[in-house]
């Protein structure tokens, strides 16, 4: 990102980006602007405002106006039903989004398509659940009624990524809304093109001014006062362990409730009575797929020394017709995000040779890409033992260490021998080591003879350790994105 004041951009109006703030599209206060880099080619294609403290507090002021108004007064059935409509919204803008969301990206169109789908998904999901959250009614003693009612927290804040923009507002914001919250939105600087343009769309589909916020700009300004402001109820955040060590610490501050996922190194577990054909191409889509830069990537890859020779040549032979490409060529990678993010893609595949790993197989990339653009070769490595940084740091890029293992006690000591539990998956036709194994794995989500489950809307999602803590997706996201109220009633004399 580059900032530079309002005015001083020859772009065409049509592609500068606005914030939307109280049921319109605004700049910043301050005017000034972020460029928006193109991934497949390095240059600027848009820009976005630079929002700052003062942008947030309007923002969060909307929200609570919104609460106190129109959107408070909605029951759940009707809230329900603007979800349900804003889903039909994104489908009949389904080829607009995808392009701007490859564009911001750079990944495939496929891909881009697909995640606006899921983001289609979420509010039609999540639209059909807000008026299905009861509350209870306890047994108590014989004079006493005791209700347990669910209730929004209020404004809630997000923080989301640049890997899955598109995804990751519906996975946050639909829930938050079908609750009844009013969101005020942080979206990524690298790439948030598609998730303002949803909320115009959402404006337009009829959601109540206030309702859903969004303040762009960089985190450090815009995200850090999003994150501290005393007007907020809950933080919802994606990303880096360190970025969300200051959210948390930001939040307890005005002791707000956060959910945090903040990455992984999910393990494949690969035993002696694997499926090769189910498994090598889940676990080569499972490492490329959005170049790798996936928190639950699966970037580790166990596999049983009976069969460690035999499965890491179908693997290479596999993983070597991966190839990374513009979003139009609709190849297995794109692009990376940024500059910073290729160079730290490249330090690490430099420094698994200087750790004297095997480069077992590489992937291509395509002819014809810009020169610019952020490519990176997918690179399959096979390892001696799991002292690497490349087995315990998220590399956020498509790289894959591979290393035998001998027997069941040791798969699950290796797979949990990271900072990380956010997901894995086991390989094996053995249906109690399936579930021994699945036990033993500290991890959020664990797989057996798949990966991944095209994203799993429905399946409650994240981490233990260092990959966060909370839930998002499946019900357990709406009682995460509400409280409960306990009603005591005295009915005696």
């Amino acid at each position: 990102m580059m900032c530079r004041p309002a005015g001083l951009n020859n772009l065409q109006e049509k592609q500068m980006a606005k914030m939307v703030i109280g049921g319109k599209t605004t700049d910043a206060v301050s005017g000034m602007t972020l460029d928006v880099l193109s991934p497949t080619d390095g240059l600027v294609f848009s820009n976005i405002p630079r929002g700052q403290a003062e942008d947030v507090d309007l923002a969060v002021s909307a929200a609570r106006s919104a609460l106190d108004g129109k959107w408070g007064k909605l029951t759940a059935l009707e809230r329900g039903r603007l979800l349900l409509r804003l889903s039909q919204t994104i489908l009949d803008h389904i080829d607009e989004l995808t392009q701007l969301e490859a564009k911001d990206t750079g990944k495939a169109l496929t891909t881009a398509r697909n995640d606006i789908l899921a983001l289609a998904r979420y509010f039609e999901y999540y639209g059909g659940g807000a008026d299905k959250i009861h509350g209870q009614v306890i047994p108590f003693l014989n004079d006493y009624a005791v209700q347990v009612i669910r209730e929004p927290l209020g404004v809630t804040a997000h923080v989301i990524p640049w890997n899955y923009p598109a995804q990751m507002l519906g996975r946050t914001v639909a829930p938050a809304l079908a609750m009844g919250n009013a969101c005020v939105v942080k979206p990524a600087e690298d790439a948030c093109m598609s998730v303002i343009r949803v909320a115009e769309l959402a404006l337009e589909t009829g959601l109540p001014s206030g309702a859903l916020n969004i303040v762009t700009g960089l985190g450090e300004e815009a995200g850090a006062s999003l994150a501290k402001h005393p007007g907020i109820n809950f933080i919802s955040f994606t990303g880096s362990n360190e970025v969300g060590v200051l959210i948390q610490q930001a939040a307890a501050l005005n002791a707000v409730k956060c959910v945090l996922e903040l990455g992984g190194k999910s393990a494949h577990v690969v035993f002696d009575d694997v499926n090769f054909k189910l498994a090598v191409p889940a676990i080569v889509r499972g490492i490329v797929g959005n170049t790798g830069q996936t928190c639950t990537a699966g970037s580790r890859l166990l596999v049983q020394k009976g069969i460690y020779d035999k499965f890491m040549a179908a693997l290479a032979e596999e993983f070597s017709k991966t190839r990374a490409g513009t979003p139009e060529m609709n190849l297995n990678c794109g692009p990376l995000i940024n500059k910073a993010q290729f160079d730290r893609v490249n330090r690490y595949i430099k420094k698994g040779l200087e750790d004297g790993m095997t480069v077992r197989a590489e992937g291509q990339i395509a002819e014809g890409v810009p020169g610019g653009g952020y490519f990176v070769t997918p690179t399959l490595f096979s390892a001696k033992d799991h002292s690497s940084v490349l087995l315990t740091e998220e590399i956020f890029g498509p790289v894959l260490v591979a290393l035998p293992f001998s027997d069941e006690a040791e798969a699950i000591r290796l797979a949990n021998a990271t900072e990380y539990g956010l997901q894995g998956a086991i390989w094996t036709e053995n249906g109690g080591r399936q579930q021994r194994v699945a036990k033993g794995m500290k991890a959020g989500q664990v797989y057996i003879n798949s990966f991944g489950a095209g994203g799993g809307i429905e399946l409650p999602f994240g981490g233990v350790k260092k990959s966060g803590h909370g839930r998002e997706k499946g019900f357990m996201a709406l009682e995460e994105m509400s409280t409960t109220k306990t009603i005591v009633q005295f009915h005696g004399e």
